[in-house]
């Protein structure tokens, strides 16, 4: 019996490769609760920028203590906050503002998914 470090990471490896595609993997993808506070005129239009970046919309309140400011909350993929503050602050006149803060893990599907395999397949075929 070979007991090297390298013959046990071998090992780890080759049951796997074998068992994984036995356990139906999914892939998961990290989602944030956003809060954008933004003029009252500006509203309709962050909601639109949150349903196109897969956003999900919980509701919409007035500021308390600001006059004719919203605040908008939404849960949102992580991968579509990355460069979400430039549209926001192009749809507010660079007056909204936002915060995104960790809610729970949600199961990827569809063409995003699709990509992402897509992508590791290619990586792992040239590699």
């Amino acid at each position: 019996v070979d007991s090297s470090d390298q013959a046990f990471r071998t090992a780890g490896r080759i049951g796997v490769v074998e068992a994984l595609p036995q356990c139906n993997p999914v892939l998961l993808e990290p989602i944030h609760t956003v809060e954008i506070v933004c003029p009252t005129d500006a509203t309709a239009k962050i909601n639109a920028i949150m349903s196109g970046r897969r956003g999900q919309i919980l509701g919409f309140d007035t500021r308390e203590g600001w006059p004719g400011w919203d605040s908008v909350r939404a849960l949102m993929p992580e991968s579509e906050i990355g460069d979400l503050i430039i549209e926001v602050r192009s749809a507010t006149a660079g007056v909204g503002t936002f915060t995104a803060k960790f809610d729970h893990m949600a199961e990827l599907t569809g063409k995003p998914a699709e990509q992402i395999v897509a992508a590791r397949k290619a990586a792992a075929a040239a590699a």
